[in-house]
């Protein structure tokens, strides 16, 4: 009786096999065939086309401004990538201190780095461009160095892309007066070329002690020569974008350089994303 059960479960799934396949598979065969094999999903599971498409309204900028999930209200900090180095990994969560060997007050270290001559970018600048906006802010802009109409004004971001920059700080209901910008590096480079490493070390003291005065909330970062710099990493924006950091136990979030956008209007779209998270943020802790 067993063997004779067993030839007829074989004979079953023999036809069973056969009706499928002349269906040309699964997706073709009839509902009690396919429902064998692949049961479907419960209607109320299935996602419908409206829970998946992004709201859309103009944006303040030039783009659309996407009310993505999860932007609201970001909440965690997630480790840096792989290509940190082992030195960044170390000391990303360690909190600012102020140094002794450098002024505890922002006029007093404007004025030191207004006479610095540790690198050769002291031969070439017309002025030092420490920072501006306000220190009471809970928002610090760190972008990579001065370009030539901030080299002769002494202010960071007042050329075109400091122009855009405001634009960018008004769309997230915010004025330039209430946040505060600065750079990695306070002289220009030669040819507004990228910041070279030893210039970057000699710089960063100075910058460290800024961000330990100030101690914003939220820090966005201008551009990768910035990122990479606060971060030490050489991993690429694109592998950044759209993460939050932790420099020294500040929140970092990273986006395009205003001159990028100038340059690509093509990647407005993913700074306004950007700049909707570093909002967000900043109401989140405040």
């Amino acid at each position: 009786m067993a063997r004779e059960a067993r030839v007829l479960l074989s004979r079953n799934r023999g036809r069973l096999k056969l009706s499928t396949s002349s269906f040309g598979g699964e997706a073709d065969a009839p509902p009690m065939l396919r429902s064998l094999s692949s049961p479907a999903l419960p209607a109320a599971e299935a996602p419908s086309a409206s829970s998946t498409r992004p709201s859309t309204s103009a944006e303040p900028f030039g783009m659309e401004n996407l009310a993505l999930p999860g932007l609201e209200a970001p909440k965690r900090v997630p480790l840096p990538p792989p290509g940190l180095a082992a030195a960044a990994l170390a000391s990303a969560y360690i909190p600012l201190a102020l140094r002794d060997d450098l002024p505890r007050d922002l006029d007093g270290l404007g004025a030191m780095v207004a006479g610095c001559r540790k690198c050769g970018l002291c031969e070439t600048r017309t002025k030092t461009v420490f920072a501006d906006g306000s220190p009471l802010s809970k928002l610090v802009f760190v972008g990579e160095a001065p370009g030539r109409d901030e080299d002769l004004s002494g202010l960071p971001f007042v050329g075109r892309a400091g122009q855009l920059l405001d634009k960018m700080i008004a769309a997230i209901d915010m004025k330039r007066e209430e946040v505060y910008i600065c750079n990695v590096l306070k002289c220009r480079p030669p040819d507004n070329r990228t910041p070279a490493p030893e210039e970057v070390a000699q710089c960063r003291p100075y910058l460290e002690q800024q961000l330990a005065l100030l101690r914003p909330v939220v820090i966005c970062a201008l551009g990768l020569s910035a990122v990479q710099a606060l971060l030490e990493t050489k991993a690429t924006m694109a592998s950044m974008r759209g993460k939050t950091f932790s420099f020294r136990g500040i929140p970092l979030i990273p986006t395009y350089h205003p001159a990028a956008l100038l340059r690509n209007p093509g990647l407005k779209r993913d700074a306004w994303i950007d700049l909707q998270r570093v909002r967000d943020l900043v109401r989140s802790v405040g």
